[in-house]
């Protein structure tokens, strides 16, 4: 059994290529907004969403990993120490962009002169931000920058129920993640297949909040980390660690986040069968996840795994996946408003060479002070509450 795992390999490298689908997808949406050339009608750029699951699926698998191994280890979960530890790796940075986001940016862009339409009164949304329900912001009053801080809500909502949760049911886990899977499931059958809902309703606020809550995603993870921490030490024997299981999971992953649109456009029929596996509610996206955790245990416990991501580099990279995700939007936004009229006086190559080189060189810049400088100082913080 793998029960004494203190560091999953290549995690840290998938974290950074997610947070970085995530820049691509913001990128390639403001470009267009702006009336530059983009690339969003590609379906790789388009994998925002596609790339924040990923994130649901491998917190649950490795939250629930810990808390197994905690559970174990220490004969209970210490709901308060898990809380504290949330607490100090997220809400410091969660704050200083909501800071930043409602109160900072408005009054530079106004003392610029710069005429950016809020589709907010900053006071107005600061208690969904406070209550960790920025999702509320995106849903009521539609994209802004503060835009991908909803994933951040989603987490700390399935970390707030997670831990006491798991505690409670530390005997029947596997039957508790299943549970919440079948139950998701059920409610977005009912909304997606039954239940009428008209746009812009009370119903239709309720179905984007519970398919926004993608507890299902951290579920499939928490199933993983299950069957991971009781599974045979043997990996030889593991059928999903295959040379032809791996090329199969691969190709389903290429296509999904390279050609997902242009697939299920085609006339063809193998679009056709894509279609039936990629493009269907509710089902569609629980073959994701699965397929995401397959990613995430062969990458991390494979050791003929085809991707090898154990990388110094990428280790590094993905240890500010978290500062690349939540100031690349603010980043984006700043880089278009500066060069806006030189890149639309260049031709498309260059024009996106340039835009790309800026982005990610000062997203990343960033995050690394942000992490070193910043962040860091709270996670010193970490062993207050044992």
């Amino acid at each position: 059994m793998h029960k004494n795992i203190k560091y999953f390999p290549g995690l840290s490298a998938l974290r950074f290529f997610a947070a970085f689908f995530v820049l691509m997808h913001h990128s390639e949406t403001i470009r267009k907004k702006y009336g530059l050339f983009n690339l969003e009608a590609f379906s790789l750029f388009q994998n925002g969403s596609t790339a924040v699951s990923f994130f649901f699926v491998l917190s649950g698998f490795l939250i629930s990993y810990l808390l197994l191994k905690e559970d174990r280890d220490r004969g209970g979960i210490s709901v308060k120490a898990f809380y504290w530890r949330r607490v100090v790796r997220i809400w410091p940075l969660y704050f200083l962009l909501v800071a930043i986001g409602l109160y900072l940016v408005p009054f530079g862009l106004k003392l610029i002169h710069f005429n950016y339409p809020m589709p907010y009164i900053p006071n107005q949304v600061l208690p969904y931000f406070l209550l960790f329900m920025p999702f509320m912001v995106n849903i009521l009053f539609g994209s802004s920058l503060l835009e991908p801080l909803w994933s951040i809500g989603v987490e700390e909502i399935f970390y707030l129920i997670w831990a006491p949760l798991m505690k409670f049911f530390h005997k029947h886990m596997l039957n508790l993640f299943v549970a919440i899977i079948l139950i998701k499931t059920a409610l977005m059958t009912l909304f997606f297949y039954f239940i009428n809902v008209e746009p812009n309703s009370t119903w239709d606020i309720v179905k984007q909040v519970i398919d926004i809550l993608k507890f299902e995603a951290m579920a499939i993870g928490g199933v993983g980390a299950y069957l991971v921490y009781y599974a045979s030490k043997d990996k030889r024997h593991w059928k999903i660690f295959s040379p032809v299981f791996q090329v199969v999971c691969l190709i389903l992953l290429f296509l999904r986040v390279a050609l997902h649109h242009e697939l299920i456009a085609s006339e063809t029929v193998f679009g056709d069968v894509y279609s039936v596996i990629f493009a269907k509610p509710v089902l569609s996206n629980l073959v994701l996840y699965v397929l995401f955790l397959w990613l995430i245990v062969n990458v991390s416990m494979n050791p003929k795994s085809f991707l090898k991501l154990e990388k110094k580099w990428l280790n590094s990279l993905g240890d500010v996946s978290y500062g690349i995700y939540m100031y690349q939007m603010l980043i984006i936004f700043a880089v278009v408003l500066v060069l806006k009229k030189h890149l639309m006086a260049m031709t498309p190559i260059p024009s996106t060479i340039l835009f790309y080189f800026m982005i990610a060189g000062v997203t990343i810049g960033i995050s690394y002070l942000s992490k070193y400088l910043f962040e860091n100082q709270f996670l010193k913080l970490k062993g207050l509450v044992k």
